[in-house]
């Protein structure tokens, strides 16, 4: 079968999707006996630079969104912030129902149009292909590493299993 902008974006995204509520469920069970405070939780980082835990997974949610731009659909209205570990699954959960709801066909063809997308506050147009491809993947990516790499830097035990999530047969 080949690779099509559905197939080689949406499944990887559900996959990814799917680790991360693993990882969160681990991680709130383990700030839960240790009796870390939520909000400091949510609020961690690796360097005070970077996105905090709670940004991070918002931003896997946003981008894996983007499948919803080139399939020509309106996207789903999220808050701005998540307050809790509750909050951050439902957003997951929602980004899942969404991305379950496209079909192949709303991508056939579409590897060579334009696709427009905020990015740093601006505007910005690639073609469908780049822009699943070649970054709305490898930040559903980069940004699930990272809120992995900020739970597992504090001890919470969680493996590249719980990362990659279930895995097609």
């Amino acid at each position: 079968m080949a690779v099509t902008l559905y197939s080689g974006f949406v499944p990887v995204c559900l996959q990814l999707l799917a680790g991360l509520k693993t990882v969160l469920q681990k991680s709130e069970e383990h700030a839960t006996a240790q009796k870390w405070d939520t909000a400091t939780v949510l609020n961690l980082r690796l360097y005070p630079d970077m996105f905090t835990l709670e940004r991070q997974v918002r931003q896997v949610c946003t981008h894996s969104l983007g499948a919803g731009r080139v399939a020509g659909v309106t996207l789903p209205t999220l808050p701005d912030q998540d307050n809790s570990w509750a909050e951050m699954q439902a957003r997951i959960d929602k980004t899942i129902d969404f991305l379950k709801g496209l079909q192949p066909s709303q991508f056939a063809g579409k590897d060579d149009t334009d696709v427009t997308f905020p990015m740093g506050g601006q505007q910005r147009t690639m073609k469908c292909q780049n822009y699943l491809y070649h970054f709305a993947m490898l930040q559903v990516q980069f940004h699930s590493t990272t809120a992995y790499d900020i739970l597992r830097h504090q001890g919470v035990n969680i493996g590249k299993r719980d990362y990659l999530g279930p895995m097609p047969s």
